[in-house]
């Protein structure tokens, strides 16, 4: 008996080791999924297809600009996930890209397991990654140095600035129903240069989350375009950042602020810079304030 726990006490350590490891696995906001030649309209119908046959329902997509296409998806899996997590509408959807750079075809996706910590929910879409990329592939993940599924959860760029738990308020109804059909009505009519993207319901609850385009000839700190001309500077392309969420839960209605919307995809981007935070300053509230305008009662 001593020699076989002489035997045992040594694999049982590897055993919670691996555990912590795992648990302590640095997660970053993006994964690439295929580079290559063609075009981003080719592309994209082989990714549609792709993803449908995975088992994804295509809800919506989204062009920001010039080389790029973004496409929407949800689940079972997601939808599940969202109803069980308290605001777990921003997590019902993932965001696949198709971006032109350097004379290649970029296939990248939001990170469901990363995502589904920083906007703590209840499972962590172990599941969703599969099937991702079994459907568009996995070379990497990029975005970020990294952090941690605890540090994840907890997460804010730094001191003074919002959590997930701090988004603002854009407008209040009476009830649920009111909110999302004036919402739903509202984005679809495109005012404010505020698009419609998608929508999702999520089941059991009353709740429903919307993607939104923003673009602007007139305020450029509101324009999907030039935000990402100034943050989205490397080799490899975080276009799945796009679109932004609104959030209809009971009678309110809700919007991440991009100080921290932003910064949760894009975690490294330095304070100052020629490619910085500081650049984009004027960005959260010129945000706030459109999204609240389109959508106030």
């Amino acid at each position: 008996m001593k020699r076989v726990n002489r035997y045992m006490l040594p694999m049982l350590f590897l055993l919670a080791s691996s555990g912590v490891q795992a648990a302590d696995a640095l997660l970053k906001p993006f994964v690439l999924g295929s580079k290559g030649a063609g075009s981003v309209a080719e592309k994209s119908v082989q990714t549609k297809a792709a993803l449908t046959s995975a088992g994804f329902a295509v809800v919506g997509e989204y062009a920001p600009y010039a080389g790029a296409n973004v496409i929407v998806v949800t689940s079972d899996e997601l939808k599940k996930n969202a109803a069980a997590s308290e605001f777990g509408g921003y997590g019902a959807v993932q965001r696949v890209s198709v971006t032109e750079a350097a004379g290649q075809v970029q296939v990248s996706y939001s990170n469901p397991v990363y995502m589904s910590h920083v906007y703590r929910m209840k499972g962590d879409l172990t599941g969703v990654s599969s099937a991702l990329a079994g459907a568009v592939g996995k070379m990497e993940e990029f975005g970020a140095q990294g952090m941690t599924a605890k540090s994840a959860r907890k997460y804010h760029y730094m001191m003074g600035m919002e959590y997930f738990d701090e988004p603002s308020v854009l407008a209040e109804y009476g009830s649920y129903e009111e909110a999302v059909q004036a919402v739903d009505a509202k984005l679809s009519k495109g005012s404010n240069g505020v698009s419609k993207v998608y929508r999702v319901d999520i089941p059991g609850k009353q709740e429903s989350v919307f993607g939104v385009g923003l673009k602007s000839s007139s305020d450029k700190y509101r324009d999907d375009r030039f935000i990402m001309s100034e943050i989205d500077f490397r080799d490899v392309k975080s276009t799945a950042h796009l679109p932004y969420e609104v959030l209809v839960s009971g009678g309110k209605v809700y919007a991440l602020y991009a100080r921290f919307r932003i910064a949760i995809n894009f975690p490294d981007l330095s304070m100052m810079g020629s490619n910085s935070f500081m650049n984009i300053m004027k960005t959260p509230e010129a945000i706030r304030t459109v999204l609240q305008d389109t959508v106030k009662k």
